[in-house]
């Protein structure tokens, strides 16, 4: 019996080609598939893991299912990625043109070192670079 597990978020996007690009070619995600159901076109990513990690879908909807632009409210607060090497993911987001939030940097508490950055449509992004176990992992 296998025990539970959080597998797949789905985030609406204005642009997926952008938002493709943004989360392949910047934060190092890989696509994995296309799917297209009436009203929304997705876009399947996820890391080195592949289908035994975590995973982000992109889904746009036709225009007239969703407002413009997209309305966060206080649902989701963040999205996190990991990656090798967090400054210098940063700094290409940063070269992209998209918003930073803070310079990546190292935490006191656990040993990672993260910075922020927002994706195509305002999402906060957490880049994060682990530098060994966290305490009490």
């Amino acid at each position: 019996m296998m025990g539970s597990t959080v597998g797949q978020f789905c985030i609406a996007v204005n642009d997926l080609e952008e938002s493709v690009r943004f989360y392949t070619e910047i934060m190092g995600l890989v696509e994995h598939g296309r799917t297209e159901i009436p009203n929304v076109h997705e876009v399947h990513l996820a890391g080195a893991e592949g289908e035994h990690g975590g995973r982000l879908q992109l889904a746009k909807f036709n225009p007239t299912q969703t407002p413009q632009p997209i309305d966060h409210g206080r649902a989701l607060w963040k999205v996190y990625i990991y990656v090798d090497d967090a400054v210098a993911t940063w700094e290409k987001a940063v070269a992209a043109g998209y918003e930073s939030h803070m310079k990546p940097e190292r935490l006191e508490r656990w040993p990672v070192i993260v910075g922020f950055v927002s994706d195509p449509d305002g999402y906060l992004i957490e880049i994060i670079q682990s530098e060994g176990p966290r305490p009490g992992h």
